[in-house]
């Protein structure tokens, strides 16, 4: 008799591990060319991108799945991920900070209360004051709630909580102004503000935006007086593959973006991005070199710049208030972009900025991803700063 052996089953391998995704190391970028360019010096050349997308935006292909044996179950590892939140529970979520600071404490203040009276009012006073509302947009929101409540229209907690909301959302909706592109080309933003509100990681989040809304967008570096900024935006132009005018770190600022300018128009871009040194808004020096940079647009388009963008960290506070005031004052800004609040108890500076200055807020940043910087919408900022886990 000849027996049969069994025969191993040869179809169980091991997944092969895959290789670690590529970073982007922005210190490797190579510095700017050799010391020479003069005040209309020729633009740097085009930074474009001819390998394959960097790994920081690419998406990674699904693992393949063997075939399964019954005697052992899936990886989890191979498994689907979740699907990602939509950004409304994304907005929610980075504003938990400012959550807990100004409504939910608002919410612990006026539920339970039997009466409304002036007592409770001088309370919720405190409490916006705390949460960085800013003095002017305190005193206009107590004001009216003063009124209502001696019109007996605060007739119990909940009317009082749902007025509070309406009062915030009606300072902010003239503020609710998305940035449009119209006009000659290039169209021109000029992007400022002091240093590390996070101008060059906004500018790259910006012109990835416009892109994929199909406009050619071109960057200019103009903040030359620190090389890691030059090189910084260069990486962004990499990334997104975006062409970047720079010159020599210690050139003239306003000498890189008339070239820029010059050559995005020859090119026939959609946008032109201009970054910025950024500065302390209580250096008039400094200040006074932002406006050499709007005169010498000027000198070239009447119209120039179409955008003066205010980068401000949310983190500051009142102080991000200060900023704006100088700047606004110095070279009439035209709109506001509120980056980091999803890392701050301090979002209520919103509200302060658009009582006393009533610029547009064109973006809010809500997160570290390139598409988390998104235009500003009053209502829904509102809804997810009251909303309920």
């Amino acid at each position: 008799m000849f027996s049969f052996l069994r025969k191993k089953s040869a179809d169980q391998k091991p997944a092969q591990d895959r290789p670690p995704a590529e970073t982007v190391d922005e210190n490797a970028v190579a510095a700017p060319g050799s010391e020479g360019a003069g005040i209309h010096a020729s633009v740097e050349s085009v930074v474009t991108s001819e390998s394959e997308a960097p790994a920081t935006l690419a998406v990674e292909a699904p693992v393949a799945q063997g075939e399964e044996s019954p005697a052992q179950p899936v990886a989890e590892s191979v498994a689907e991920p979740m699907p990602a939140p939509g950004f409304f529970h994304r907005l929610r979520d980075s504003l938990s900070k400012t959550r807990t600071a100004l409504s939910d404490s608002l919410s612990s203040l006026v539920l339970g209360r039997k009466t409304i009276d002036q007592s409770l009012l001088d309370d919720i006073e405190t409490q916006l004051l705390t949460a960085d509302v800013g003095l002017e947009a305190t005193d206009h929101i107590i004001q009216s709630l003063t009124n209502k409540l001696q019109r007996k229209q605060l007739a119990n907690p909940q009317a009082l909580l749902d007025s509070l909301k309406a009062e915030l959302e009606a300072m902010l909706l003239p503020c609710s102004q998305p940035l449009v592109i119209s006009g000659s080309k290039p169209y021109v933003i000029l992007v400022v503000g002091v240093n590390g509100a996070g101008k060059t990681t906004t500018i790259g989040k910006l012109s990835k935006r416009l892109q994929n809304d199909g406009q050619k967008v071109m960057l200019a570096a103009g903040d030359t007086f620190r090389a890691a900024a030059v090189e910084q935006l260069k990486v962004w132009g990499e990334r997104n593959q975006i062409p970047v005018v720079a010159q020599p770190t210690g050139s003239d600022s306003a000498s890189v973006i008339f070239d820029a300018y010059q050559s995005a128009k020859a090119r026939g871009m959609d946008v032109l991005i201009a970054d910025t040194a950024g500065r302390l808004h209580t250096k008039d020096n400094l200040m006074h070199e932002l406006e050499k940079i709007v005169r010498v647009l000027r000198k070239l388009d009447p119209d120039l710049p179409h955008e003066t963008l205010l980068v401000l960290d949310s983190t500051m506070g009142q102080n991000s208030l200060s900023q704006a005031r100088s700047f606004h004052k110095t070279i009439s800004l035209s709109g506001v972009a509120l980056t980091k609040l999803d890392g701050t108890a301090k979002g209520g500076m919103v509200f302060a900025i658009a009582k006393e200055l009533q610029l547009p807020i064109r973006f809010i940043g809500v997160g570290e991803q390139v598409d988390d910087l998104r235009p500003f919408d009053a209502r829904q900022f509102v809804d997810a700063l009251f909303s309920s886990d």
